[in-house]
């Protein structure tokens, strides 16, 4: 499979999981989203860009703060997510928001069009992330903000997946590594021209049973490469064993610990 045919099968696996998740938005998912906002002096008539906006948790939440007399605009490939982001915006009766079906990796925009950008989660699904973070600095004003949200490389399972792959030969590279660190952050952010920049920390781990920490299902995302795509099915339920194996040696009393530790990384363009 060359890079052009892996990029197209690798977005569509993406589109494909968040379609499927067709009721995204709960407690864990707002909670996990918010906290970028508080670091980011939205203000009233501003023109905010939110990428990869799921469900529109960031844009629904920027639209109320700006009012009016300003804008937001909502881009993402999902129409699951979509469909979603736009029945509580038909609920609310915002009418400042404007949804884009489209890449966010890819889409393009005017140079200086934005006061704010936004991306929740979703940076490490993208194939270049530092000509991503090029493009947003050419797309804010002088003086905007960047803002988005990624984990740390032991969060989600991956450091659980990568081991019990390795047992079996498989070696596999981490989707959080490129901005798993607060120095990873600061250094990607920095090289893209962004000064005053900030990385603050929150932990969203939480324990869960051993059966609900068992339940791999042997899929993996990564946006350059995806060794277990070229595995048979009896190969992947050998993965999925050792992964077992693996979580069972972690249970405890309280369960198996869920590690999510989220940055919020804020820059601005002076």
């Amino acid at each position: 499979m060359d890079n052009q045919q892996y990029e197209q099968t690798y977005k569509q696996e993406v589109i494909n999981f968040f379609n499927s998740r067709t009721s995204y938005d709960n407690d864990y998912t707002i909670s996990r989203a918010l906290p970028l906002l508080d670091l980011i002096p939205l203000q009233s008539g501003q023109q905010v860009l939110d990428l990869a906006t799921g469900t529109g948790i960031m844009a629904i939440a920027s639209a109320e703060i700006v009012g009016s007399t300003g804008k937001v605009i909502a881009v993402d490939f999902s129409s699951g997510m979509l469909a979603q982001a736009q029945q509580k915006i038909n609920t609310l009766g915002l009418q400042n928001i404007e949804l884009i079906a489209a890449d966010a990796e890819y889409i393009e925009f005017e140079d200086e069009s934005f006061d704010i950008i936004l991306c929740s989660t979703a940076i490490v699904y993208f194939r270049d992330i530092p000509a991503a973070l090029g493009k947003w600095y050419r797309f804010l004003k002088q003086g905007g903000i960047v803002g988005f949200s990624c984990c740390s490389e032991e969060s989600c399972d991956t450091p659980t997946v990568i081991s019990a792959c390795a047992k079996n030969g498989i070696s596999l590279s981490n989707i959080n590594e490129p901005t798993g660190t607060i120095g990873k952050c600061h250094k990607l952010i920095k090289t893209a021209g962004f000064e005053n920049i900030e990385v603050k920390t929150q932990q969203f781990g939480f324990y869960r049973s051993l059966e609900q920490a068992k339940a791999w299902n042997g899929g993996w995302f990564h946006p350059r490469e995806n060794p277990l795509l070229n595995l048979s099915s009896a190969q992947i339920e050998k993965l999925k064993a050792e992964y077992r194996r693996e979580v069972e040696a972690k249970a405890t009393e309280q369960g198996v610990w869920y590690e999510h530790l989220i940055f919020f990384v804020t820059g601005r363009k002076n």
